[in-house]
């Protein structure tokens, strides 16, 4: 049956979605624009002035693997062994590791 009441609050129903899904253009303007990228390039790497290219590596934790020189190349000695580590208390797991440590 239709009333004044089911009218009203249809009524007041679609104007409360379309004010809702509406944006002012002042709104809009206070949203910053986009960063647009025309080409695939990236910055190249940055170089020094003087020497030869050089970029040394930066691990998390501090600790790096020790090199030595074999003829003018730097050699490094990395062992795979097999590591035992507690996850949980009384969870032990059987892991591939280097240096005695497991990586992840």
């Amino acid at each position: 049956m239709n009333n004044r009441r089911n009218f009203l609050s249809g009524a007041g129903a679609i104007t409360g979605a379309v004010l809702a899904a509406s944006v002012s253009k002042v709104a809009m303007a206070a949203l910053p624009e986009p960063v647009l990228q025309t080409k695939p390039d990236t910055m190249p790497p940055l170089v020094p002035a003087t020497g030869r290219p050089y970029n040394p590596v930066v691990t998390l934790n501090g600790w790096t693997l020790p090199w030595r020189m074999n003829q003018g190349v730097k050699e490094f000695h990395l062992v795979a062994e097999p590591v035992v580590r507690e996850m949980a208390p009384g969870f032990k797991a059987h892991l591939w590791g280097y240096k005695g440590q497991s990586p992840g």
